[in-house]
This record gives structure tokens, C-alpha cells and sequence, in this order.
């Protein structure tokens, strides 16, 4: 008898160094490659998935179909459904008589929401999950998911010694699909997507720009530029395929590894290695806290004193703010859908210390702009810089003016993206509702 079985595509769209789908691949005699892009339910009282903005869709939309594309070379294709996993999923495996379902382990409470909702109501069915969004399996772990150090030093301190796992071996085949071919379906939205024209989505643009990166030595110079404001070459930029798994992070630091052993091995190179274990902590301490997540409160025991005010919430979100250098950051993240490591924190910081706001709207807007978004690390630093999540220190607050000073000494950046032109008074009304 056949066995078919179906692998679905999360945080791993891509056909190299994809764990799960090799699996899949070996012990499967037909496979359905699955994607699903669930629309978002505002009358849902699970949080699902967010509106995405332009660019992030254009960027989704791009790395679906070099998806697509690189499947259509094993004899394969992507099967797109803008619906639920819960929807179609059953709906497959009535029509295919399906025995196994296949994916990577993803961080995000809603995706393991779903995916324990299926394996409740399908024990006949053998489910299989695999490790390829995270630098380590979890058996390699030196402690429980439960046992998570309650801060990044301390889980540095007993991880970075732990070895990497090889990136795996390039797919030779793959099981054919019991589906008729058809041609690809872009995402409904997508014709009103735009690209942002710095970033190219898929698999082969992805392994396109780490080549480029480790062939130029920029990783050589890595810590003394990775707080720049704008451009390519300041910092890795892996972050956009990395988020989505168009590439894995296991094929970057074999990357590392190689540029280490044959062209140089110093700080900045360490470096890029320390900021991949900070995301690396960051999938964990999703995986630990879950709905925590998302939390007023995060990990901590009690609520911030911060509220909600729409008209500063507005103003923060199209960059009219009193702080020049946030409205930069805000402007650029709107019309590119990206914005620097250096400028999340700022805009952060600003949005919970300076306009007294409810941290969760904040990292809620940045999952539906930023190409890059990841749902560990947007959530995990969202509540680190609110003090309400890994920071032993309490929060993080940053001086603005001092930070300008800094990172934009001649105001060039503030000039580019218009951080000066437009700002308003904070606020139009006062405490009582009366003007200002």
C-alpha cells in the first residue's frame, strides 16, 4: 500500500538543510507539499495571524514561489491555500487517504496550537517533527525546555560550547505529489504587495547574499559596524531568510565556521556567532513560555505601568513624534519593511519609556511590517526592552539624544528619512479630553 504523506511549510521554505522534509522524503512513496497563508480573524479570540504590510507580503509571496520553483526541479510542486492549516489539512487527508504529516518545530504558540489540535484528532495518523529553525535540537540541550536560564549570559555560558549539528545534505529526490500539477497561485494580496528593493525573497537569493557576505571579509569587520542606521554591508542581513527559512542558521555558521578557518577568526566574527545565539535563546524562550509571549505582564509578576494612548500610538506608527531620530527609523521601517538591530531598540525603547505605552502594540506593529519579522526573537526583545521579560536588569531605556549623537552624528540619517519635517506635539488632548 502507497504511503502518502503531507509536508508542511512553516518557518523552512527552503529545500536545502530542511531536516523534516528529508525525512519526509526518504520514507514517503508520494508527498503533498503544503503551504498554508491563514488570514488573519479579527473576531478570533486566539492570537493568529497578523495583516501583513506590503512589503512583508511581497516577500512572502517572492520566497513561495522560488519555493515552487526549486520544488518543480525534484519533480515536485507547492500546493498554496490562503485558509487554515485546520481546514485543509483534514480536507487532504480524506481526499489522499494520508498516514504521515510532516513539518519543522516552530516557535510560536499558535503554530503548536494548531499542530496539537490535528494530532488529537488524527491519533491514527503519524506525525513527525524536526528541528531546523534552531542552531540545536532539543535532545543536544544541556537542560529541560522547562529549565531555561532566566537570562541570555546564563544559557551562553552553557550553550556555546554545545556542537552544531552539520547542515544537511542537498535533497538527491523527492517523492512525487498525488496532486495534478498546476500552475503557482500567488497570494491574493499580492498584486498590491511592493518590494522594497533590498532584499530579494527565496532560497537561492538567500544563499545568493551569504556567499556574497563571507566573500567580501565584511564578517571581519562585523562588531565595530553591525550599529550602523542604513545600507547593506553594515551587518550580516541574513535576518530576512533566516526568518522565513529560506536559508537555515545551521548553513550560516558552517559559513562562519569555514570563513573562521580559512580567511580570519577574531572579535567580530565571534561576534556574529554571539548575536545567532541570542536569537537561538530566543526560540527556546518561546518554546518555554508560550502564551507568555504575548502577555502584559511577559514572564514577570506584575503588570508595567504603561496604558494605551491612540493618538501617541498613531504618531509613533507614521513617525510624527517629538524625537526626530524615531520618526527616521519609524519612516524608513514603513517604506522598506525593514529597520537596523540599532533602531529596533531605539524605536522600542521610545514607544514603552517616552510615550508611556502598552508594549504588545508596539511589537504587534513591527510583526506586520518587518520582512524579517520572527516571532521568538520580535516578542522575545519586545519584552526584554518593556521589562517584563530576560533582562535581569529590569528594562532597557535609552537616552535619544545621546543615541543620535552616536549613531547619526551629522544627521545624515534623520535628514534621508525626513525625521525632522513632519513631527507634532505629542499630545492634542490633555488628561481631561480638552485640547491642547
Amino acid at each position: 500500500m502507497l504511503k502518502i504523506g503531507i509536508f508542511l511549510f512553516t518557518n523552512d521554505l527552503r529545500i536545502e538543510d530542511n531536516p523534516a522534509l528529508a525525512q519526509a522524503s526518504r520514507e514517503m512513496d508520494k508527498l503533498i507539499c503544503l503551504h498554508c497563508s491563514e488570514q488573519p480573524t479579527p473576531s478570533s479570540t486566539i492570537r493568529g495571524p497578523a495583516k501583513l504590510s506590503n512589503h512583508r507580503l511581497y516577500f512572502l509571496q517572492q520566497s513561495l514561489q522560488a519555493l515552487d520553483q526549486n520544488l518543480k526541479h525534484h519533480h515536485q510542486h507547492l500546493l498554496m491555500r490562503e485558509q487554515s492549516v485546520l481546514d485543509i489539512v483534514p480536507e487532504l487527508i480524506t481526499l489522499y487517504n494520508v498516514s504521515h504529516i510532516y513539518s519543522s518545530y516552530h516557535a510560536g504558540w499558535y503554530e503548536n496550537h494548531q499542530w496539537k489540535i490535528l494530532t488529537s484528532r488524527y491519533p491514527g495518523i503519524v506525525f513527525q517533527q524536526q528541528h531546523s529553525h534552531s542552531l540545536f535540537d532539543e535532545h543536544q540541550l544541556p537542560f529541560n525546555v522547562a529549565d531555561l536560564p532566566d537570562s541570555f549570559s546564563k544559557f551562553r555560558r552553557v550553550i556555546e560550547r554545545v556542537k552544531i549539528i552539520a547542515p544537511e545534505p542537498a535533497l538527491i529526490s523527492m517523492p512525487p505529489s498525488p496532486l495534478a500539477e498546476n500552475s503557482f497561485k500567488p497570494l491574493a494580496e499580492s498584486t498590491q504587495a511592493t518590494d522594497n528593493g533590498m532584499f530579494e525573497g527565496g532560497e537561492n537569493a538567500g544563499l545568493r547574499h551569504l556567499n556574497r557576505y563571507f566573500s567580501q571579509n565584511l564578517a571581519s569587520t562585523y562588531k565595530k559596524t553591525r550599529n550602523g542606521l542604513d545600507g547593506m554591508n553594515y551587518s550580516t542581513k541574513f535576518s530576512p531568510w533566516l526568518a522565513n527559512g529560506s536559508i537555515s542558521v545551521r548553513s550560516i555558521m558552517s559559513k562562519l565556521r569555514d570563513y573562521e578557518r580559512d580567511i580570519e577568526s577574531n572579535d567580530s566574527t565571534y561576534w556574529i556567532f554571539f548575536e545567532l545565539l541570542w536569537r537561538e535563546y530566543y526560540q527556546w524562550y518561546a518554546r518555554r513560555h508560550q502564551s507568555a509571549l504575548f502577555t502584559f505582564k511577559g514572564i514577570g509578576t506584575g503588570n508595567p505601568s504603561t496604558s494605551f494612548y491612540p493618538e501617541r500610538y498613531q504618531k509613533w506608527c507614521n513617525g510624527n513624534t517629538p524625537f526626530p531620530i524615531v520618526n527616521a527609523l519609524m519612516n524608513q521601517l514603513n517604506n522598506t519593511g525593514y529597520m537596523s538591530n540599532r533602531g529596533r531598540q531605539l524605536v522600542a525603547s521610545c514607544f514603552v519609556h517616552e510615550l508611556n505605552l502598552d508594549w504588545r502594540y508596539g511589537a504587534a506593529y513591527m510583526e506586520k511590517q518587518l520582512i524579517d519579522y520572527d516571532t521568538a526573537s520580535n516578542w522575545g526583545n519586545w519584552q526584554y526592552l518593556a521589562g517584563v521579560g530576560a533582562d535581569p536588569r529590569g528594562h532597557r531605556k535609552f537616552d535619544l539624544n545621546k543615541q543620535t549623537a552616536t549613531y547619526d552624528p551629522t544627521g545624515e540619517f534623520v535628514h534621508r528619512w525626513q525625521g525632522s519635517s513632519n513631527f507634532e506635539p505629542l499630545d492634542s488632548m490633555d488628561a481631561a479630553d480638552w485640547p491642547i
